[in-house]
Order: structure tokens, then sequence, then C-alpha cells
């Protein structure tokens, strides 16, 4: 069985306009903004000059209805983001920073449709696993508003449709973005059968929620867990809390499938994040998910794509990725990772030791 590929050029088209960085001012020279197609469109491309697209199938999407975005959002934000697309000037999420252009609700629903997509062909037995290339992100959108460049909840959307559709009940989630995934949890905090497990930069953004006391809620109380590792963090810390925290935790839930909201924002190179993660580091996260995926749940598992921001470094951490999903090695080489992969701080610190501890009685693991 191959693994699942989704791209949409329209994705490419997601309009956030001018800032520098993400902000707007009267002494601020207006830029691209931070969330712009480049980093994802180039990933595609590296996808496609690489020669794996030949050995990937093709999804096609189906976007998410509006059945599929009110399993988790309000009406009201669905509605508010309607009437914002319908105006030419576009609109903003709803944060202030997270701005996007005309119709760009129907470019979030097909974002959204993207990792349902994925889901399904994985559930459905169409591939083995799956990565989902869609844009806009998803992780920050809360059930009653948008935030952090997030129109509607991708993975969590996706969650919601196959337990309607598709038989599915426990679903497990690992949030390797730089910043918390706040929506994803905030939409399944009290919900026992959906385990969310963020790894993040503490206090990035946002700076008030991931701490390691917030393990969801009611009868959720537990299936939350956060591990905001410090700035400065590198592999060393997080396959740390890999061992001893994500795949544990994950064992012990016995998920159905495995999903991951995958932040490329992580890496040495991102502009939003103080991590240094090169993509050999996603390589060996991802194939520890497999493994496991592999004695739990058939192999399932599907990655949706989150954050990162650099254009140039995000399509080599993304081919680390597919290639180690598919089994195949393209040759291509990642010409940056010799110069940061034993930067000062990649090894695990005491520090960083000692907050994945914390996690770990926290957890009961």
């Amino acid at each position: 069985m191959t693994t699942g590929w989704v791209w949409h050029e329209r994705f490419g088209w997601h309009d956030t306009g001018t800032a520098a960085g993400f902000l707007k001012g009267e002494f601020i020279q207006p830029l691209q903004h931070v969330e712009s197609p480049e980093s994802k469109a180039r990933f595609a491309s590296l996808v496609e000059v690489s020669g794996i697209a030949k050995a990937l199938k093709r999804i096609e999407i189906t976007k998410a209805s509006d059945e599929d975005i009110l399993r988790v959002h309000t009406s009201e934000h669905l509605d508010k983001m309607k009437a914002l697309s319908a105006d030419i000037r576009g609109g903003d999420m709803g944060d202030g920073v997270s701005p996007f252009g005309f119709a760009g609700v129907d470019l979030a629903c097909l974002a959204a449709g993207g990792t349902i997509s994925a889901l399904r062909a994985v559930v459905e037995g169409e591939v083995a696993n799956a990565y989902a290339l869609v844009r806009p992100p998803g992780h920050h959108a809360r059930p009653e508003k948008g935030m952090g460049f997030c129109m509607f909840a991708n993975v969590a959307v996706a969650i919601a449709h196959a337990r309607a559709r598709l038989g599915i009940e426990r679903v497990a989630v690992v949030d390797w973005d730089v910043h918390h995934g706040n929506g994803t949890e905030a939409c399944f905090e009290a919900d026992p059968n959906i385990l969310t497990i963020s790894l993040h930069q503490d206090g990035n953004f946002p700076p008030d929620t991931g701490k390691v006391a917030d393990r969801g809620v009611g009868p959720g109380k537990g299936s939350a867990i956060n591990i905001p590792l410090p700035a400065g963090s590198g592999e060393g810390a997080y396959l740390d809390a890999f061992d001893r925290v994500v795949l544990p935790a994950i064992a012990r839930f016995k998920p159905d499938v495995i999903m991951v909201a995958s932040g490329f924002d992580s890496s040495n190179a991102d502009p939003l994040g103080r991590m240094l993660l090169v993509s050999g580091s996603y390589r060996r996260m991802t194939r520890r998910l497999m493994d496991l995926a592999a004695s739990l749940c058939g192999g399932r598992l599907v990655i949706s794509h989150e954050g990162g921001y650099s254009p140039f470094y995000v399509p080599f951490c993304g081919l680390a990725v597919v290639e180690t999903l598919s089994g195949v090695a393209t040759g291509v080489e990642d010409p940056y990772e010799r110069f940061w992969k034993d930067l000062p701080g990649q090894e695990l610190q005491p520090h960083q030791r000692a907050l994945v501890d914390a996690v770990v009685q926290a957890c009961g693991l």
C-alpha cells in the first residue's frame, strides 16, 4: 500500500495580504504576511521535483460541508466567516492578526476537507498513511472563533467527521507545531475518547495556554497532555518527550488512528519560533509514530500540515516526513542540516529533562 498525498493549487491562493511578520501599523513598512503561500507551495514543489510524487497516491479532496464544520464550530462563527468572505476586502478570522481575502471561507473549507479526505483514505484502506498539505492551518481555531492564522480546526473537523461517518471512536492527536495546539485541545477538552498531546515552545502562542496542569475538563480530564518545552530546545528534548511521554501515553490510550498536527516552525530556521529542530528530527519523530501505529492501530497515521514559516527550510522538513511515511528515499539531501544538527543545545539539557519529568509525573506515566 502507498502513502496518500493531499495538495491543491488553490491552497496557495489563500490571501493573507501584506504585513511585517503579522502586524501592520503607522511605522511598520508593509511586507508579505508571514503566513504566505511560499513555504507550503515550495514544499509541494520539492515533492514534485524530487520525484517522490510518483510514489504517492494523490487523494482527491472533498470540501468540508457546513455539517462537517458545525460538528466542531458554532453557527455564529461559520456565519461570520461567510459574511466576511462575501466582502471583496475579506476579513479577519477572529484575533485581528489572521487576515483572509475574498471567498476565504471556501479555501478554509477546502483545507478542512483535505484533512477529512486524507483521514477517510487511511481509514477505508485506500492508502497506508497520508500527508495532507493544506492551507490555511487549523490547530488554533476554537469552536467559537478563529485565531493564529486558523479559521477552522482542520484536524478536529476531520476527527468529528470520522466519528460520525467512518466508525472511528478513539483518536490520538500529536501536535509538534512550535505553538500550542489550543484549538484542537479546546474542541475535545471534555471528550475522553480524544487524546490531544501538544509539544510546543513554552509561552510562545497563545501565551496563556498549554501548561502542564492543563489536562482537560469534566469527563475529559486527563485526555489533554501539554509539553511546554523551554525555548532553545533541540532534538534531544523532543525525542526525550516522545520516548517518555508521547509514545507511552498513546500506547495506554489505544487509539483507532493517530493524527499529527504537523508544524515545521519548531525548526532552527523559523522566524516565529526559537527551537532547534532539523529535518532529521521530524524524520525520527515520524518513524516512532509509524512504529507505534503499526503495533496499535494497523498503521493508521494521518499527518495534516499546520505552521512553518521558513520558505527555504520547510520543504526539506516536509520531504523528510513524506520520505519516512512512504519508505521512498529520493536522494535529496538537506543542505542545511549539516550546519545545525550539532549546534550547542541539540542534546537534552537538564532543565529540559526536568520539564519532561514534570509531565511524566502529572500524567502518571
